[in-house]
């Protein structure tokens, strides 16, 4: 296997303390800001963000765990026997005319985030929503943007982007990692729910 690592603990630390100070400025004020991290590694990405935020402006910002597996548009698509699971959805206040920050791990054909946007209006109304991620990789299917990036990373239908957290898996680290052409089509057929870079 062909992999590179790009982003190391280092990196992934300067670019989350940046996204915090833009999330603060473009929001003037964290007063009614709601971090929601999308199941799984956004959430500690929301709670490192959060941690950083709160060290900037004093105060505490909530933060809770979006679970939308249920809103995807490829459930069909999904092997029968590896049906979505749901951990839950937890956000710890009322959303409803707040701004809220989705955050995700990597950002690629757009459908993930459309499917939080969707489990996130089921639970209020909120004033606005905003996407950061930590890797931006292109390839969108749908018009969607992220407001705030860690690292936009070019990449090809042939590679694949693996976000490592110390909280999920033992290590900060951020790895690009080129597939064969066979095991790319397979990814994106039937990946599902383990790996959103695959959607």
């Amino acid at each position: 296997m062909n992999k590179t690592i790009i982003m190391t603990p280092e990196d992934i630390k300067r670019s989350l303390a940046r996204i915090a100070h833009e999330i603060i400025e473009r929001n003037k004020t964290a007063e009614h800001l709601v971090l929601a991290g999308m199941r799984t590694r956004g959430v500690p990405l929301a709670k490192r963000l959060a941690a950083n935020m709160g060290a900037f402006e004093a105060s505490k910002i909530p933060v809770g765990a979006l679970d939308f597996s249920l809103y995807r548009d490829d459930l069909p698509l999904v092997d029968k026997d590896k049906q979505p699971t749901v951990d839950h959805t937890d956000i710890p206040v009322s959303i409803d005319g707040k701004s809220v920050v989705l955050v995700d791990d990597v950002l690629y054909t757009g459908r993930s985030a459309r499917a939080a946007m969707d489990a996130l209006i089921d639970l209020g109304r909120p004033q606005s929503i905003q996407l950061a991620v930590l890797i931006d990789r292109g390839h969108r299917e749908l018009p969607i943007r992220a407001d705030y990036v860690g690292k936009n990373v070019p990449t090809s239908q042939h590679e694949e982007i693996k976000v490592r957290l110390v909280e999920t898996d033992g290590i900060d680290e951020v790895i690009i990692v080129k597939m064969n052409p066979v095991q790319s089509s397979q990814g994106r057929a039937g990946n599902g729910i383990t790996g959103r870079e695959a959607l």
